[in-house]
């Protein structure tokens, strides 16, 4: 980040005064970058990041990860001989999408030598099953698998708060591949935390349905459930859903291979798959503290002598614009009446310690 974008940015988010961003009608029609080389992180960070709209990269963006090299056959379908050599013997989670439970899936626990049996069998079968319609979802791969060559982390991405703090303690992340057939699906949702994220498609299509943050109020049932599957007929029974007249058209988009889509924070969704892809989609106060505690500590050890390439990435800018965010999120945490009595004797720094440290760091950083 360049620092015109980053006084940019932040004279955005002090305007937006704690609401959030985005809210309104979906546009007619989701932006498509083609060109690696014409578009740069400060343009992502103007014309998509702050105004918080959705847009597909163009699978020049992602032609050389290791993934789409090795995964996929010449034919463009998936490698199953290669996943079974490289991942056979791996246990990974797969939801049933023909099952509601709740508001998602219920799931088990397979090799991936037995899921991909049950897919063989199941295109075989012209795409059905007794057993269902079984997803692959949710593959902590990279977290498992940490030196294959996957992916290359696409710049525009490179402040991610969430990976960074799980990173730091070594236990998670939330960069997860999702593999199945045509016919397996994703319920209505909103990601984690209402953070951003990206997906890709290593192969296959899959169509997306994004209501942007407040539509999906009107698509409530009468007892305020949200819906589980958007393309329901139900939703047209204003007996059951009497607000959803209210709700504009979905923004739909329909991903090709190797296509990345950035979903932007607060968008709901629905996800169908036309098979192989990945992506990168509660909190008590202590651990939410930590969580930006790590975050925090990072970034003010970017020194301001430190400038990422071409403007991009985490250099001084980017480092002094997330500081500016993270101290903003830690005061309303530190004056939550909840937090108040959190008992936070073991903490190190204190709360209020690192908040003033974090805004001394923000004086300093727009200091000439």
């Amino acid at each position: 980040m360049d620092r015109e974008t980053r006084a940019l940015a932040d004279r955005h988010f002090r305007g937006l005064g704690g609401d959030v961003p985005g809210v309104g009608q979906a546009p007619g029609r989701v932006a498509f970058v083609s060109e690696p080389g014409a578009f740069s992180y400060a343009d992502f960070v103007r014309g998509f990041l702050l105004p918080n709209l959705p847009c597909v990269f163009s699978s020049a963006f992602t032609q050389g990860w290791g993934s789409r090299r090795r995964w996929v056959t010449p034919a463009g379908r998936p490698d199953f001989d290669h996943l079974l050599r490289t991942y056979g013997d791996v246990v990974v989670p797969v939801a049933n999408c023909g099952v509601q439970e709740y508001n998602s899936n219920p799931k088990e626990h397979m090799t991936l030598r037995d899921y991909i049996t049950y897919w063989k069998e199941y295109i075989q079968a012209g795409y059905s099953s007794p057993r269902g319609c079984l997803y692959l979802k949710d593959w902590h791969l990279c977290r498992d698998f940490p030196v294959e060559d996957v992916f290359t982390l696409p710049v525009y991405f490179s402040s991610d708060w969430l990976n960074e703090f799980w990173d730091a303690l070594d236990v998670d992340d939330y960069r997860f591949v999702y593999a199945g057939p045509a016919g397996s699906w994703s319920p209505f949702h909103a990601d984690i935390f209402r953070s951003f994220s990206w997906s890709v498609n290593v192969c296959g299509r899959k169509k997306w349905l994004l209501f942007p943050p407040g539509q999906e109020e009107a698509l409530r049932d009468r007892h305020g459930n949200l819906p589980y599957d958007v393309t329901s007929p139900a939703l047209c029974d204003t007996h059951l859903h009497p607000r959803s007249q209210l709700a504009g058209p979905p923004l739909e988009i329909t991903q090709e291979a190797g296509e990345m889509v950035f979903v932007p924070s607060g968008w709901h969704h629905q996800v169908h798959n036309l098979v192989i892809m990945r992506s990168c989609s509660g909190i008590n106060f202590e651990e939410f503290y930590h969580f930006l505690k790590v975050i925090a500590e990072k970034r003010l050890l970017v020194p301001r002598e430190a400038a990422a390439e071409d403007g991009a990435g985490l250099g001084f800018e980017q480092a002094a614009f997330d500081v500016g965010r993270i101290t903003e999120v830690l005061a309303s945490l530190v004056a939550h009446p909840d937090f108040q009595r959190v008992d936070t004797s073991a903490f190190s720094p204190q709360p209020k310690e690192l908040l003033q440290q974090l805004r001394e760091a923000v004086d300093a950083a727009a200091a000439p």
